[in-house]
């Protein structure tokens, strides 16, 4: 018999067996929902059943925000709070189309190509909310931080773990390819770990640069065909072009400051103290 159940009440008892088995949910809800049950009339194993599913449904809850937690995702963002009609060139079909994750059961990729401010990175973080909500690992950097890290572990000799670790997830979603310079080292160790999830995980881009401009950014013709070939093998291709929306928004905030102000300056009638209408 296990340790501590000859004494104490069976609350205490209870309570003990729930937090060895690991089982929170149940612990903090049987009583109310044993009160539910009884006044509705439930029997024992709907009653049984009702706590199983709410410690399931809180298990996977905290599973999810691990995961995200793990992705070190700079912010949390949701295709919900994009605004697709700023952006008309993207299409939003096939981007709601790739918040389903198949894509990552097919081991295909992902690349957002537009100028500045157009929101790649805001599709590239929802698509990534989306992929950790359907099971799958996933990890977020820069490409300049990702090159940071693949160099620092080379002069740590800790290489070979770090390339595990990133082919190891299921998404990795590499941002700003182009917006930094990448030496030939560093060019070549990104390319090394991208070659390493060719058809075996998904990887999503983004980058303000075409593709005829990747050159510029890996230092090397044959580096960045070879690089393009793997990655467009198979890959959805995201275009985003437009004006700046990050601009837009920026503008759009200093517009409601000045109106405000300048409803704030208006002077009031001296002898009725009341605002004349404009």
């Amino acid at each position: 018999m296990p340790t501590g159940t000859t004494g104490g009440t069976p609350q205490v008892l209870l309570a003990h067996h729930l937090k060895q088995l690991k089982l929170p949910t149940v612990l903090r809800e049987y009583e109310k929902v044993a009160r539910e049950c009884a006044r509705d009339g439930i029997d024992h194993p709907r009653y049984l059943l009702r706590l199983i599913e709410l410690e399931l449904i809180d298990r996977e809850r905290r599973t999810v925000e691990r995961r995200i937690r793990a992705a070190r995702f700079p912010a949390v963002k949701s295709l919900d709070t994009f605004d697709f009609t700023a952006i008309p060139s993207l299409n939003k079909m096939l981007v709601l189309e790739l918040a389903r994750s198949e894509y990552i059961l097919r081991r295909e990729n992902v690349i957002a190509l537009g100028n500045s401010g157009t929101g790649k990175t805001h599709v590239a973080l929802a698509l990534g909310l989306a992929a950790c909500q359907k099971g799958f690992t996933v990890a977020f950097t820069t490409a300049a931080s990702l090159v940071n890290q693949l160099m620092e572990a080379r002069d740590e000799r800790r290489m070979l773990k770090l390339q595990r670790e990133l082919a190891a997830v299921k998404l990795l979603i590499v941002d700003e390819l182009g917006y930094v310079p990448l030496s030939a080292t560093g060019a070549e160790l990104l390319f090394e770990v991208l070659s390493q999830r060719y058809e075996r995980g998904s990887t999503i881009i983004t980058s303000n640069l075409p593709f005829e401009d990747w050159t510029q950014v890996l230092a090397s013709e044959r580096l960045t065909g070879a690089l393009l070939d793997r990655l467009t093998h198979h890959v959805s291709i995201l275009t985003m072009n437009g004006d700046s929306y990050r601009l837009k928004q920026s503008a759009g905030r200093r517009s409601a400051r000045r109106a405000e102000q300048n409803q704030a300056t208006v002077s009031a009638d001296p002898n009725t103290g009341e605002i004349p209408p404009t």
